[in-house]
């Protein structure tokens, strides 16, 4: 408990099945609504899908509106994860559902809550959580899954809500509680994967044994996603450079922390981060929903910077101005400044950024000039650089994590090279297999897009030099 655990070999650990959960955690106890109450404020639990809302707050929040609305409640699991630097929740679902399904049934039993509802987008997770329902037999029927699309803005709460209730998975614009009027209408608990397996271990361990681990301030742990393709599990408190090393990882040029709603941290303020709310506020940045991604050096920060702006764009909800045409201008303003438009090209990024920012209808046109506007501050001279005309001369690696294209990349071997020392398996296990002989199985291995910084590693670590990325 002391020391972060990487999750990445769970694709080769078989599934926690009904059976095999109850045997690694014991049975769930049940806790009067004043006790779950409690339990979630003496750990300081809070919401791990960026917002970092506290859980008590939510819970006597939904209370009361039950109080004021006969009592009919319900609760939601949001299992969405349209970022694409994000892999812990779907870490959780695909490999231990029945911990997440625990902490959402303790909160139903607590509530009184008829209706339980888990929120997904992946196909493999919707089965997996299918799966865990059916195993739990007549305990599991008042779970349901649905599959929402796969969007930036269909984790936004009202934006889950409204898809759940039939109509499109888009942000209402409107300030609604969900704890006031959520699911088919009725007060509705609305909160992270995570944040429910988190209740469900806690509610297992006390509180006391809970804030064994952990920041006396923040107890517990949390999980991380870093560079879009490991999972690690760390105590809060943890420093944030021994957490990129155990990730075969360093703080390169910048890390950015809490994804593309996030902020860049230069190097300096990275390696002396530790994993905790306050460590990350006194360097302007929050940990959001988890995603950790250090920038390598041998990538365009300025590149890789419009990449992820032009896909921003590309979310849009379409509902408002902002969104619309704002993002797609920033974008292509943006792009021109990379491209050597000079110094008014980076003076028309300022201005279009200052025209999205507060009137979209729900905050992705924010998050998007925040992450920007983060990103000119950390890297300066690369974008004034690149406007001038002169430029890095380095590629754009894609280090900063997209959906996967239809035609990927493919990672491909020299055999006139390879030596057989196979460090690419353990860093990539999920593209590189070895023959009987311990060299790569295949001399051309697809790259899914999610894996690329992994595979960027691999090709960095090689010690015959022997890899190369084709596109």
């Amino acid at each position: 408990m002391g020391a972060p655990r990487l999750l990445a070999g769970l694709d080769r650990t078989p599934r926690l099945d009904r059976v095999a959960h109850l045997t690694a955690h014991g049975s769930l106890p049940r806790l009067r609504p004043d006790e779950l109450v409690d339990l979630a404020e003496d750990i300081d639990l809070r919401g791990r899908g960026g917002a970092g809302f506290p859980f008590a707050r939510k819970l006597r929040a939904v209370m009361r509106s039950a109080r004021e609305r006969d009592g009919l409640t319900a609760v939601v699991v949001n299992g969405s994860e349209g970022e694409p630097s994000c892999l812990k929740d779907t870490a959780l679902l695909l490999h231990a559902p029945h911990l997440v399904l625990d902490g959402a049934l303790l909160a139903a039993a607590a509530l009184g809550a008829e209706d339980v509802v888990v929120a997904v987008t992946r196909e493999d997770v919707e089965q997996s959580v299918r799966d865990a329902v059916a195993e739990r037999g007549p305990a599991g029927r008042r779970v349901r899954v649905t599959r929402l699309p796969e969007r930036f803005v269909t984790g936004e709460g009202t934006a889950l809500v409204s898809g759940l209730n039939g109509g499109a998975a888009l942000p209402s614009g409107q300030k609604v509680r969900t704890s006031e009027r959520g699911l088919g209408g009725a007060p509705t608990l609305l909160s992270n994967t995570e944040t429910f397996a988190q209740l469900a271990v806690a509610a297992r361990l006390g509180a006391l044994d809970y804030r064994a681990s952990g920041l006396p301030g923040e107890p517990g742990t949390t999980l991380l996603t870093v560079a879009g393709s490991t999972v690690v599990e760390t105590p809060t408190g943890t420093s944030l450079a021994y957490v990129l090393e155990l990730c075969g990882s360093d703080a390169g040029q910048g890390v950015l922390v809490g994804g593309y709603h996030g902020r860049w941290l230069p190097p300096g303020s990275a390696r002396g981060a530790e994993v905790s709310r306050q460590s990350l506020a006194a360097l302007g940045a929050v940990l959001g929903a988890g995603a950790v991604l250090p920038l390598p050096q041998d990538t365009c920060p300025a590149g890789e910077v419009a990449r992820v702006t032009r896909w921003m764009a590309k979310e849009s909800a379409g509902q408002c101005g902002p969104c619309v045409r704002g993002l797609p201008a920033l974008a292509d303003v943006l792009e021109d400044a990379v491209a050597g438009g000079g110094r008014t090209a980076l003076e028309a990024v300022e201005a279009r950024m200052r025209v999205v920012r507060g009137r979209g209808a729900c905050s992705h046109p924010d998050g998007t000039s925040h992450f920007v506007a983060s990103a000119l501050a950390a890297f300066p001279e690369e974008f004034t650089d690149h406007a001038l005309g002169s430029g890095c001369g380095r590629r754009v690696l894609g280090a900063l994590p997209l959906p996967q294209d239809e035609s990927p990349e493919r990672l491909v071997v020299d055999w006139t090279l390879c030596k057989g020392h196979g460090l690419c398996v353990d860093i990539l296990p999920d593209v590189v297999r070895l023959d009987a002989d311990g060299y790569p199985a295949q001399a051309s291995m697809p790259v899914p897009g999610r894996l690329r910084p992994k595979a960027l590693r691999a090709v960095r670590r090689c010690p015959a030099l022997a890899l190369r990325i084709q596109e």
